[in-house]
C-alpha cells in the first residue's frame, strides 16, 4: 500500500474543512515493530474557547495548552477513567481547535483471517474514540506528538477520496453538558 503522510500545512486550517478531509484518510499507529492502520470514518470538530462542548472553553490549563499550540499535533487525553480519544489539532496556534478521531476501519496489521462475522465484530471495536484508542494502542504517552513528523502515530493519504454526498453531518455525540453546543451539527460520518 502505497500512503503519503499528512503535511503540517493539512491541519493548518479551518477545523470543519480538516474534520471533513479527514475522512477517509488513514490512521497509521507503529507500536512495538507492528503497524497498525486504519481508515477514519467518524471525526467530530472542537473550535474556540467559546465552543461550549471543547475542553478549551476554561481557557489554557496544563490539560489543554497543545489545544493552543501550532496545528498537526496530538491531543489525546483519558475519560470516563479508562478511555484514551485522540484528537488532531487544528486551525491556528492560539485558536483552540481539534478534531476528535471517533471511528475508523481496520485496514492492516489487525486479524483479517477471521470468518466474515468475527471480522465484522473485530471492526466495530473501532468505532468509537475509545475503543479505536485501545485497540490500536494509542494512549496518552502519544500526548503532543507531532503528527507530520512521527514515527509512531500520524494520518496518511492513499488517493481514497469520500465523496461530499457520503458525508453525513450529525450533532456531536455524548457532550450534552454543553446545552445549545450540543445540538452544533459538528460531527462527520462516512454514510455509504
Amino acid at each position: 500500500m502505497k500512503i503519503k503522510r499528512l503535511p503540517k500545512k493539512f491541519y493548518s486550517r479551518d477545523t470543519h474543512i480538516v474534520a471533513k478531509d479527514l475522512l477517509g484518510k488513514l490512521l497509521v499507529r507503529t507500536y512495538r515493530n507492528h503497524t497498525y492502520i486504519a481508515r477514519i470514518c467518524e471525526v467530530e470538530c472542537y473550535a474556540g474557547e467559546n465552543d461550549g462542548a471543547s475542553h478549551a472553553r476554561r481557557g489554557k490549563t496544563k490539560r489543554t495548552e497543545v489545544m493552543f499550540g501550532e496545528a498537526g499535533y496530538a491531543y489525546i487525553y483519558l475519560i470516563y477513567g479508562m478511555y484514551n480519544c485522540l484528537n488532531v489539532v487544528t486551525d491556528k496556534k492560539d485558536f483552540p481547535a481539534a478534531v476528535l478521531i471517533r471511528g475508523a476501519i481496520p485496514i492492516e496489521g489487525f486479524n483479517n483471517k477471521t470468518p466474515l462475522k468475527a471480522l465484522l465484530a473485530k471492526q466495530a471495536l473501532l468505532l468509537g474514540p475509545g475503543k479505536m484508542c485501545r485497540e490500536m494502542h494509542i494512549t496518552r504517552t502519544l500526548n503532543k506528538e507531532n503528527l507530520a513528523t512521527s514515527t509512531q502515530l500520524y494520518v496518511a493519504d492513499d488517493g481514497f477520496i469520500v465523496s461530499a454526498k457520503n458525508i453525513q453531518t450529525t450533532p456531536r455525540i455524548n457532550v450534552d453538558y454543553a446545552g445549545e453546543h450540543a445540538r452544533l451539527p459538528w460531527r462527520y460520518v462516512v454514510s455509504i
